[in-house]
């Protein structure tokens, strides 16, 4: 697909060297592509740059806040919204393309299956019926304001496409502690602020009925090897996003009672 469409792509990075240009390769059909960077250590802006894309760099607001700030710099009509371990499918350039080039009002937003990887593997059950909101007209949608679980917001009608996003998770075991960190104390500050309160007891009840729901109820068992490690990652971030927000809880004094 040589020819522009009036598209623009939405990207937010930090140290995604390794993610960025297949990401990039996969939406050259875009006619802009805006890649908003917090900070990163490693080659991913100069990665960006050669690529042509309108790169920014702009302290890190949260994961919502961040990526609405790339929509905001987008100039065309229709956005799609992408993680740099994110890839546009062939087949769903061809159908992103023909949507964008036609000046169609109905529709305000489309949903995309999303396929995800880890480890080499697809995980069919675990991860299985993921569907995401990512291409929208930039009048009728907006990212909502979340820290961390963020998504699209279209107002009006929005149809379900039966092209994938190809997703390829992180799966360096110590980069996902790393992101375990993280994503936990963004988290367990989200609950905090909500009025939410747990104690470590209610963390360990919480880890043990995600992993069962993981690897047994959405069948992650059949999943293998890769399954197994996603259910046993899922309860170690439920952990520590429950023994944090207990330690806030603490911090400011509240009882542990739990909601």
């Amino acid at each position: 697909m040589n020819e522009k469409k009036p598209l623009s792509v939405a990207i937010i990075t930090k140290d995604e060297a390794k993610n960025i240009s297949a990401c990039l390769e996969s939406v050259r059909f875009a006619d802009q592509i805006v890649v908003v960077d917090s900070g990163s250590t490693d080659d991913t802006v100069n990665i960006a740059s050669s690529f042509g894309c309108e790169v920014f760099v702009e302290k890190w607001r949260g994961f919502g806040p961040q990526k609405q700030f790339a929509i905001d710099r987008c100039k065309q009509r229709w956005i799609l919204v992408l993680d740099a371990d994110e890839r546009i499918a062939p087949e769903t350039a061809l159908v992103i393309g023909d949507i964008v080039s036609k000046d169609n009002n109905d529709i305000a937003g489309y949903s995309f299956p999303r396929n995800n990887w880890f480890q080499g593997r697809r995980l069919k059950h675990i991860w299985g019926g993921d569907r995401i909101v990512r291409l929208f007209l930039k009048e009728r949608g907006r990212m909502t304001a979340a820290a961390v679980h963020e998504s699209v917001e279209v107002d009006g009608t929005v149809k379900a496409l039966d092209v994938p996003i190809e997703h390829f998770t992180e799966s360096d075991l110590s980069r996902i502690l790393i992101k375990i960190d993280h994503y936990s104390t963004l988290g367990a500050w989200e609950a905090f602020r909500e009025g939410r309160r747990a104690t470590v007891w209610s963390a360990s009840c919480r880890a043990a009925l995600a992993f069962i729901q993981s690897y047994f109820l959405k069948l992650g068992v059949l999943d293998g090897t890769q399954g197994f490690t996603i259910s046993v990652t899922d309860a170690v971030n439920k952990f520590f996003k429950y023994a944090k927000l207990s330690a806030l809880c603490k911090q400011a004094g509240f009882p542990g009672k739990i909601r």
